[in-house]
């Protein structure tokens, strides 16, 4: 049987861009009959190639041969670069584990963006337990605190958190959404569902920390429609994948120091005296 991998972060990026893209996407059950799909692979390169970080999941690939079949077509130099990482153990005392998929917590450095470091959480729920997996991440948050001293957190990924799987009176019981700090850029109308008879809200990203909050580029979080981008029918989008993925972007040291010049006054000259 062929072993699913939870998530993949690949670092890419593309030298002197002004934002930092982060996008999560679930590729659906990418295995060997998709990577020989040509026309699949192409869309799925494209998909990737628009970020800078991206979290794919549902990489089944029990050969170890789809990660380096997408690195031969990748190409780009890393923006960011892992400080620390560890697989996260829903194993407190009297607390049952929820998780079907631990989260795999990653330490980033990111010392082109305004913000230069930040942990980012994945997460693949399973759907009928998606209400105490997103709740769940609220531990994930205060066991990471315990570890590292760290401020800026990114929770994203399929959390199946929209239609049936979360209904509205379930909201209440999930400390992501019930504590205010933490800020959720992909909101419950969103769509990132491929299929024209669903819509849904799967898919997620919740930031927690005010300056990475402060660093996101206003209006880019966003669902990435790729049947429209490339022109595809519903069946070519479906061969890629039943979701879209969801991105967002974080300014860069640059962009940040150049607003900064832009709104700095400019000194009057005093006019000589006569």
């Amino acid at each position: 049987m062929a072993q699913t991998m939870v998530s993949l972060l690949l670092l890419l990026s593309i030298q002197g861009a002004l934002t930092l893209r982060i996008c999560s996407f679930n590729v659906r059950s990418f295995g060997e009959s998709k990577k020989e799909n040509r026309n699949a692979m192409d869309v799925i390169v494209k998909v990737i190639k628009r970020c800078d970080l991206i979290l794919l999941m549902e990489i089944k690939d029990s050969q170890n041969t789809i990660c380096p079949t997408l690195m031969e077509r990748l190409n780009g130099e890393k923006q960011v670069s892992v400080k620390k990482n560890y697989l996260y153990h829903d194993d407190q005392d009297g607390d049952a584990d929820v998780f079907s998929r631990e989260p795999f917590v990653v330490w980033f450095q990111s010392p082109s963006t305004a913000v230069k470091d930040f942990v980012i959480v994945p997460l693949h729920t399973t759907p009928e337990t998606s209400v105490k997996e997103i709740d769940e991440l609220a531990d994930v948050y205060m066991d990471v605190k315990s570890r590292w001293k760290v401020e800026n957190f990114i929770f994203m990924g399929d959390f199946n958190a929209g239609c049936s799987y979360v209904p509205k009176k379930a909201w209440k019981n999930i400390r992501l959404r019930t504590d205010p700090s933490f800020v959720w850029l992909i909101g419950d109308k969103e769509d990132t569902t491929v299929k024209k008879n669903t819509s849904c809200a799967y898919d997620r990203i919740v930031l927690r920390g005010q300056e990475i909050v402060r660093s996101v580029v206003p209006r880019s979080n966003s669902t990435f429609n790729f049947q429209k981008a490339y022109e595809l029918t519903e069946e070519e989008a479906l061969a890629v994948s039943d979701h879209f993925p969801v991105e967002f972007q974080l300014r860069s040291s640059r962009a940040l120091t150049n607003r900064r010049r832009s709104v700095i006054p400019k000194r009057k000259t005093k006019a000589n005296r006569s």
